[in-house]
């Protein structure tokens, strides 16, 4: 049995159109230049009104055009979240720079194959 770690769902521009189709649910998802490079992890929760769709809305709205995402709905999305943190840090040395600005207290290290 293999445990996927890595999020590996294909990219989608971050536009509203993309946005509109995402489901209310929660979950985590990651916002990446136009070259691919994460910049940043997120988590849509229990605070978050319309799970996903609202945490990509608000980075649309934040950021701009240019940029990209990936989503996956889960509901241990906190556990999950802090998974693809440590596992970006274990792959590139440091947090994506979004996160490394306000990083979450306590993150553990993993050592993925």
């Amino acid at each position: 049995m293999s445990i996927r770690l890595r999020l590996d769902k294909p990219w989608r521009p971050l536009v509203a159109e993309e946005i509109a189709r995402l489901p209310g649910q929660l979950g985590i998802y990651q916002i990446a230049d136009a070259k691919g490079e994460i910049l940043y992890i997120g988590q849509a929760g229990a605070r978050s009104p319309f799970g996903l769709r609202s945490e990509l809305q608000r980075e649309l709205t934040e950021r701009g055009a240019g940029c990209q995402f990936r989503v996956e709905v889960n509901m241990q999305y906190r556990s999950r979240w802090f998974e693809l943190l440590m596992v970006h840090k274990a792959d590139h040395g440091t947090l994506p720079p979004d996160n490394a600005k306000n990083p979450p207290p306590n993150l553990g290290r993993l050592s993925p194959a």
